[in-house]
Order: C-alpha cells, then structure tokens, then sequence
C-alpha cells in the first residue's frame, strides 16, 4: 500500500468488508478480531476525504521511518564497536525516560490519544512538575492536532498549558477552539438531543468569563458573563446559572452588598444538589465575614459544617482548601500557634484520592499556601534555617514556571526584605521592593516607604504611605490600612510630632479591635505605649503594656517580642526617676533582666541596630549602679556595633 496508490489502500478497506460475507466467513463478527476490523472500517468511513489522504501520508511516512530503521539496524550491526556502543548508552541514558513514555511522535489512534490527554490533564491539576514541560506538551499537541484538526479536547488541553505561562492570547483562541470544534463533531448533541449546542455555547461564555476574570479583565469577564446568562436562562439551566453566580460574585466582590449574592449562592447550590459549588459558597463567605471582622468561633463552626460536605461526597481537593483556609484565618487573626498546627495537619494529610501510581494530591494551590505560611511562621520565630528548607522544597515542588510558583517567590522575597532590614543592609531591602512589587503592587509599595523611612527620607515615604492610605480604604484592605496607619504613626514619631502621632494610632487601634485583628491592635497599643513615654507619662504606658505584652508574647514575631521587652525596659527606667534609693536600685535590676532578654530575641533575628541600643542603656544603668566590669563589657559590645553600622543617631534616656 505504502509503495503503491492511494487506491490501493481504498482497494484493502473494500477488500476486509468482504471478509464478514459468505457461508464461511474469514473472520466471524463477534469475535475479537472481527470487532476490531469492524470498528477499523466504521472509523475509515467516516473520514472525509482530507483525512483519508492525511492517513495514506501518515502510513507512507510510518512504512519509510521503519524501512530507514532496519537498514540502520542492519549496517550497525556490522560495524558496530565498543566506542560506538557505549555513545549509544550515553545517548539513552541523556533521554528522560518520562518523556519518552508520554510522547507522541507519530500518529496516535484515538484510544492512545484520549489517554495521553486524559493523564496530562489530571498531571497539571495535580502534580504539574510530573507533566511534560509546556514547550513539550504544546509540542506534542500540535502534532496531535496536525493529523485531527478536529480534535476537541487537544484544543481544550492546550488552553490549559497555556495557562500555566499566562498566555492570555493563546490560551482565549485555544479555548474558542475547543467549543467550536465541541460544536461542529456533534459531540454534545449526541448526548443531550437538539440541547447540545446551546450548552456548548452558554459553557463557552461562562468559561471565556472565567479565563477574562483569571487574567485581570473584569469589563470583559462581566460581558461574556451576561452572555452565558442568557443562553442558560433560555435554555432553563439551572446548573449553568449556579456557575455564573458563583462567578457573579467573585466579580462584584468588592461591593458591600455582595455576601448577598454569596448567600444566594450556597442556597440554590445545596437546592439543585451541587456539594462542590456549595462548598466553595461556604469558603468564600467564610473568607468575606473573616475581612469583615466576624468572631473566630463562627467562622471555626461554619467551616466545620462544609467539612462534613467534604467528607460525605470525599472532596479530597477541598478539604485541603479548608484546611488551607483555617491557617489563613488563624494568622489573621494573629493566632501563629494555631495556624501552625493546621498547617502542619495539611501537611501530614494523606489525599483521599489518588490520582494514579505515585501521584498524590500534594501539589495544589492549597499544599504551597499552607508551605509558605509555614515558611513566614519560622522566619518570624528566627529559624531562618527551617523557613530555607521550607522553601527549597516548595521551589522543588512547584518549579518557577509553574502556576503556583509566585505565592512561594512573594513569601521568599519578603523573608528576605525583613533579614535584610533587621540587618540594616537598606540598599539590599531596596533592591528586593522592586521583585515584590512585581508580585504584589500593594504590598511593594508599602516596602518601599518602610525602605524610605529607614533611610530618613520622611517627606518621600510621607507621600507613598498616604497614596497607599487612599488605595487600600478605598479597595477595602483593613489589614494593610492598619499596616500603613502604624508606619504613618511611627513616622511622626521620629519626626518629633509624638502629639500628631496619637490620633493615627487610635484610629489604627479602633479599626483592629473593629475587625478582631488581635496581634496588629497588640502592636498598636505598644505604639501607643511608647508616644506616653516619649510624651512623659511612663506610668500610663507600663499599665498599657500590660495589656498588650501577653497576646505579643504567646504569638507574636520574635522582633516583635524584643522591642515589647525594651519598651518594658525603658517604662521601668523612666518610672523609678522619682523612688527612693533602695526600690529604684530594684527597678533599675529588673530593667537590666527585661532588656538582656530583649537582646536575646534580637540576637535571634540578627537585628544588630536593636542590640546596639539595647547594650548602649544596660551600659547607663550598670553605670548608675556602680557595676564597673559589667558597664565596661557593654560600652565595648556597643563600640563594636556602633562602628560597624550606620549611625542614625541613638535615643538616650533623659530620666534615670
């Protein structure tokens, strides 16, 4: 055939039909051979003529690529060497053995192509570094597309590797592709009757709403949106109509009236017996009411009954987004223990499903939220060790052009940004704001006025902090507003305007009791604390630090713990001015304790600026009370740092 016509091939096809007639046939029907014939024949009659001279090519090329290989085989094996034998290893050695298994580079049948697809697809929902490259995989598509055009779910595949490189262009045309081919095969007809083409129409619209909502494009999204809604409320789709509600809502988020629609949502869903929409309703309201303040308790509660969902229909995937969630909470809650511990209960949960030898469910959006809140919980604690591995098993599981690889890249730069700053290397915390920038424009911005602030460039970090101030109150980011009203406080502070700075504290302290954001009111209040000593009231401050130090201490950063300490210290200093001899020798004594515990919490994060001040008072107060040898070993600690680091000026102690 190969070496003939294209009739001959026509001629062969005529010829196997034959062989099912007469009295005694060649092959009977029912048997696995004649099925195998049968279903051969059926597929070649469908085929227009195109495909029939694309198959004819393929099987000339097929012929030629095994001929060229014998004669290879043949003139090898009379001259083959040593030398030639062991290159010949070393070149099949260099070939990953993955690569080879999943490639495609002939013409597949369409069982061997359906698997292909199938294990790619649930490779990249699961484990995407087990998957082929996206070069490679949209290499092999394009092959499997040349010998089908229309080959619908290579087009759909091929939308989803090109959403994994955040080819916006590439990924829209490959997914129009999908629904037009969907729609021209019949392949939703045949199953839903004359409905079939409309639901591929109203799916198209609401997924192009969700492709235009992933990429930033909401005017667009809102539009094909509508569109989907349309479709589906001619055509009666209830189910449709949940999915564009969903979406609905995450479009419209930002609106205050939107926890409605939400609610709408979960309702309906649980109504038409969709557990999976459900269950995403519940975890969007939880995240909502937990942005708006709601008490821990509830959202603990509400969460435990969308487990029970979980578990009843085995959502494996969401319950580890629950479990994902919790931890989230917890630290914006300000509770690192308790978000710790569910993080670590992620971690050590087997999947319930899966996917197929050797693939478990480990490397979804949840498993790298849940590392990297891991990673910031130790950098905190001043495991700087600990919170590395952690992220050199996160780039090992979740490569850089992976679609999840920017959560552990934000975490790892901001770890970074704060050694670098403790450390008072401020050019290198500079150079790192343009990377989280990149990744977080908010969260860049807010970096660069601390940057600023650090480096006494006031007037320059005042105008970021206030644009930023506006943006955030105005997109309602309590968190972040809270951030900037303590750094615009501090601000102040160090300009001298300690007056100034009250109101923006007490403002910043309004919003955390408001919102229950318990470790950013605990900083508050120690902000507070320090304003009434600078402004002379030390007694007043030391009673409010009693109020705050206990949340700071039991889950607060270890920086934070520190300057808790010292200000505790100072309170002591300042308040024992006015005792008697012998109780303001104590006073001073347990100062010296507080502070030689904030010099450890200090040594933990390698803050060498926050040492310095700390050795600079011990050293007054070994000084006032007549300890030599002690006073003398601080003043030298403190001559060392002070040489080594840049000298912004030292606060003294007026009062001892």
């Amino acid at each position: 055939m190969a070496e003939g016509e294209l009739k001959d091939m026509e001629q062969f096809f005529d010829d196997l039909s034959d062989s099912f007639s007469g009295t005694e046939p060649e092959v009977h029907k029912t048997s696995v051979v004649g099925l195998f014939l049968r279903h051969m024949i059926l597929a070649y009659s469908k085929l227009s003529f195109s495909q029939v001279f694309k198959l004819y090519t393929a099987l000339q090329q097929y012929f030629q690529n095994g001929e060229k290989k014998t004669v290879e085989d043949a003139d090898m094996e009379l001259t083959s060497t040593e030398e030639s034998e062991r290159k010949m290893e070393k070149e099949e050695l260099d070939v990953s053995i993955r690569e080879e298994e999943v490639s495609c580079s002939g013409p597949l049948s369409q069982k061997q192509a359906e698997f292909f697809l199938s294990q790619q697809a649930s490779l990249l929902k699961n484990d995407e570094t087990k998957a082929l490259t996206p070069a490679s995989l949209q290499k092999e598509l394009n092959n499997l597309l040349k010998f089908n055009p229309d080959f619908a779910e290579a087009h759909y595949l091929s939308y989803l590797n090109n959403l994994r490189v955040q080819d916006v262009f590439s990924s829209t045309h490959s997914l129009l592709h999908y629904f037009d081919r969907l729609i021209l095969t019949g392949a939703e007809s045949k199953s839903n009757g004359e409905e079939g083409y409309g639901r591929s129409l109203r799916y198209a619209a609401l997924n192009l709403a969700a492709l235009h909502c992933r990429f930033g494009h909401y005017q667009q999204a809102e539009l094909a949106l509508q569109e989907a809604i349309r479709i589906a409320q001619e055509s009666n789709d209830h189910v449709c109509l949940q999915h564009c509600l969903s979406w609905l809502y995450v479009l419209g988020q930002k609106r205050s009236d939107s926890y409605v629609l939400l609610e709408h949502s979960v309702k309906k869903a649980v109504h038409f017996g969709l557990p999976y929409l459900a269950s995403l309703g519940i975890q969007s309201l939880v995240q909502q009411r937990a942005f708006a303040g709601k008490t821990a308790n509830k959202l603990m509660d509400a969460l435990k009954d969308s487990d029970l969902l979980h578990w009843k229909h085995s959502l494996s995937e969401l319950i580890d987004i629950s479990i994902a969630q919790k931890t989230a909470i917890w630290r914006l809650y300000g509770r690192s223990t308790m978000a710790l511990q569910q993080a670590q209960m992620l971690l050590s949960m087997n999947s319930l499903e899966s996917v197929n030898a050797g693939v478990q469910q480990n490397n979804t959006e949840s498993f790298a939220v849940a590392l990297c809140h891991l990673a910031e919980l130790h950098a905190e604690q001043g495991c700087f060790a600990a919170a590395s591995e952690v992220l050199k098993h996160l780039r090992e599981r979740f490569p850089p052009n992976s679609q999840h690889a920017q959560l552990w890249m934000l975490c790892d730069q901001k770890i970074q940004f704060d050694r670098a700053m403790n450390d008072g290397k401020y050019h290198l915390a500079d150079s790192l704001v343009t990377g989280i920038t990149a990744l977080n424009s908010i969260e860049g911005v807010y970096r660069k006025a601390i940057v600023l602030q650090a480096q006494n460039q006031m007037s320059e970090a005042h105008k970021l902090l206030q644009k930023l101030l506006i943006h955030c109150q105005k997109i309602r980011n309590t968190e972040m507003v809270i951030s900037v009203l303590l750094s615009v406080a501090e601000l102040y502070r160090r300009s001298s305007c300690p007056t100034i700075a009250l109101p923006v504290l007490l403002q910043a302290l309004a919003l955390s009791k408001e919102y229950r954001l318990q470790y950013l009111a605990s900083e508050t209040v120690l902000n507070l604390a320090f304003a009434q000593l600078i402004l002379g009231i030390p007694e007043q401050a030391l009673s409010l630090l009693h109020m705050a130090i206990e949340p700071i201490l039991a889950d607060g950063a270890v920086l934070d713990k520190g300057r808790a300490m010292f200000l505790v210290a100072k309170c002591q200093v300042a308040s024992a001015a006015s005792y008697e001899p012998l109780k303001k020798a104590e006073a001073l004594e347990a100062a010296i304790e507080n502070l030689n515990e904030a010099k450890n919490y200090f040594a933990k994060v390698d803050c060498k600026e926050q040492i310095r001040d700390v050795v600079y008072f011990q050293a007054r107060l070994y000084h006032t009370l007549g300890k030599t040898q002690e006073r003398n070993r601080c003043a030298m600690l403190f001559r060392q740092l002070h040489q080594e680091l840049p000298s912004h000026g030292v606060p003294l102690i007026n009062h001892l």
